[in-house]
């Protein structure tokens, strides 16, 4: 998985699954020892990673705390896994939009995410959204997170402003 995700990042999806063997110190027919096709490498890689970034977003939720430092737990969280995470972050876009990706891997992977569906349910319940479809929430949050990211990067001396700015826009979004 590493040397997908290292390929993949670098490459697209597109690249050969004889370069991700190679990576990985093996040969392209013994990656197929592990995976019948190269759709279900990219499926369980999907699958791995999202269920990896929410992890990152869910861990030691403070679960007795208002709505709004719940969500700052889980944009703080996110935030950090997309920063120190790049190449799974560039791997995962890529995979975010394939159609190798199945839609079972798509509901499996939102599995992991239960709880961030319940939080932002719960956040947007009286706000302007509280009717939009739940993956549109999630399309914007992820679109202001991406974007917070990307500032993040390349100004890490304005870092912390951009966090904060980023997050109080996804909050006024969603109250």
């Amino acid at each position: 998985m590493t040397a997908a995700i290292k390929i993949i990042a670098a490459q697209g999806l597109s690249a050969p699954t004889a370069m991700i063997g190679k990576e990985a110190g093996v040969s392209n027919g013994a990656l197929f020892t592990y995976f019948a096709t190269k759709a279900d490498l990219l499926n369980q890689l999907y699958i791995e990673l999202k269920a990896e970034m929410a992890a990152a977003t869910t861990t030691d939720l403070p679960t007795e705390a208002d709505t709004r430092e719940q969500v700052r737990h889980v944009w703080k969280g996110w935030l950090r896994w997309a920063i120190d995470h790049p190449q799974e972050r560039r791997a995962l876009a890529h995979l975010g939009v394939s159609h190798e990706v199945t839609a079972e891997s798509h509901e499996a992977a939102s599995k992991s995410y239960a709880d961030v569906a319940a939080l932002l349910d719960r956040s947007r319940a009286s706000g302007a959204l509280r009717d939009a479809p739940l993956m549109f929430v999630a399309s914007l949050v992820t679109g202001i997170v991406d974007a917070t990211v990307d500032y993040m990067t390349q100004d890490p001396a304005s870092a912390e402003k951009h966090d904060a700015a980023g997050f109080e826009a996804l909050w006024r979004i969603l109250t």
